[in-house]
Parts: structure tokens; sequence; C-alpha cells
């Protein structure tokens, strides 16, 4: 009896992977064959990136921003005023 039980679990184990591998094996071959499709269909152009309209040179490693710093201040003494 024992061994009905282990045989049917593991015939049970192996139809359930098959039927997930098979599942997602077609998933992946009918997103394929889509993506094909699409791409036959309306082809992708190739469209440049926006240019920035302003460059910005990256700040200087430990230099700290004089606005920046004002800003902070500023938030710290409003949120020590409101905890009075």
């Amino acid at each position: 009896m024992q061994e009905s039980i282990l045989s049917q679990g593991f015939d049970l184990l192996l139809y359930g992977m098959a039927t997930v591998f098979v599942f997602l094996t077609i998933l992946v071959a009918v997103t394929t064959l889509m993506s094909a499709i699409l791409l036959r269909i309306a082809p992708q152009k190739n469209i440049a990136p926006p240019q920035p309209k302003f460059v910005t040179t990256p700040p200087v490693a430990g230099a700290v921003d004089a606005q920046l710093t004002a800003v902070i201040t500023a938030a710290v003494h409003q949120y020590r005023n409101k905890k009075r």
C-alpha cells in the first residue's frame, strides 16, 4: 500500500512538472512569435535621444553647494521651531 502511494505521488510530480514545462515552453514560443510579427508589421524607428538643453558640470568632490547648505539649514531651523 505504501509503495503505491509513493508511486502515485511520483507520477503526479512528473505530470505536474511536465505540464508546467510544456506550458512555459509554449508561452515563450508564442511570445517570441508575437514579437516577430509586431516587428514585421511596425518596425522600430531609430529615435535619437533628446539633447539636454543645458550642460552641467559635475560637482567637484568635497565641494559643498552654498545654496544647498542654506536650504538644509532653513529646513532644520523650521523643523526645530515647530517642535517647540
